[in-house]
């Protein structure tokens, strides 16, 4: 697959940022499924405990982690399978966009319930977040430099 500098390194910023996503991600998934006490910063506004135990930290039973997890687990398979399945090279740059966008407005989401609603923060929850945040910014400048083939030398 014939790809521009820009592409190619933004595609290897998304594999980074994701691998450290998933390390938090799993920690997260990991405090759920063992019922132990998150590692946190003490202190002020920060409560990790009332944070990933509060109504929020589930969506219809599910817990939050693990879709953070599942969706960085799928952005990841589609990094990988647009560079090994043909039909999907063309598409593979707008639907990662497509998730991560989703993912990103969710995060804005959560922010605001830790903040408003919660009214304490998870430095866990905040790292994912922010890493979110930058996959978001990473994954706009793929797209743009990817639909605007000219633009990918600069």
């Amino acid at each position: 697959m014939d790809m521009q500098p820009s592409v190619r390194l933004a595609r290897r910023l998304s594999f980074l940022v994701l691998v450290v996503a998933i390390g938090v991600s799993g920690y997260l998934s990991w405090l759920k499924i063992s019922n132990e006490h998150a590692v946190c910063v003490q202190g002020g506004r920060f409560d990790c405990g009332t944070v990933l135990n509060s109504a929020y930290s589930e969506l219809g039973g599910i817990p939050i982690a693990w879709l953070g997890l599942a969706t960085n687990l799928i952005v990841v398979g589609i990094l990988v399978a647009e560079t090994r399945v043909a039909a999907l090279r063309p598409y593979g740059a707008i639907l990662s966009f497509a998730v991560v966008l989703f993912a990103f407005l969710f995060s804005v989401y959560l922010v605001y319930v830790q903040a408003f609603l919660i009214q304490a923060y998870c430095i866990w929850c905040l790292s994912h977040e922010a890493l979110i945040t930058i996959l978001f910014g990473i994954s706009s400048w793929r797209l743009y430099k990817e639909l605007n083939p000219s633009a990918a030398a600069a």
